[in-house]
């Protein structure tokens, strides 16, 4: 922290935080996947992530898992922070409020289906 101001954070930092998210994303999944009555059904969750403008989407399968804020800034009038994780509103836009961040050391705010409600 630099005069009270926490600096944005390195853009390798970013693309880290972002690989554990996914990564966490299919744990979930493997987790959720072994408690099925078909054990010998062996399915990888697909995660794609598309660059916009202000947000990062991440689809899972054929539909939006959620958002992650490329930068600092606001949103609806709500202010977000560069890693805030957002759920979906729509399959353009996320929703008003954060969920949690990537760069958050307990990434327990989120499941393979999306980001939790808080």
């Amino acid at each position: 922290m630099i005069n009270g101001i926490k600096p944005n954070p390195m853009v390798g930092e970013f693309d880290k935080a972002m690989d554990r998210l996914v990564e966490n994303i299919h744990i979930d999944y493997e987790r959720w996947n072994g408690r099925t009555e078909y054990p010998d059904v062996t399915r990888k969750v697909d995660i794609t992530i598309k660059p916009g403008r202000k947000f990062i989407k991440i689809l899972r399968d054929n539909s939006v898992w959620g958002f992650v804020a490329k930068a600092d800034g606001a949103h609806m009038g709500v202010p977000v922070i560069a890693g805030d994780v957002l759920k979906a509103a729509s399959w353009m836009h996320p929703a008003k409020h954060t969920r949690g961040n990537i760069f958050d050391n307990k990434q327990d705010y989120f499941r393979w289906t999306g980001p939790d409600y808080r």
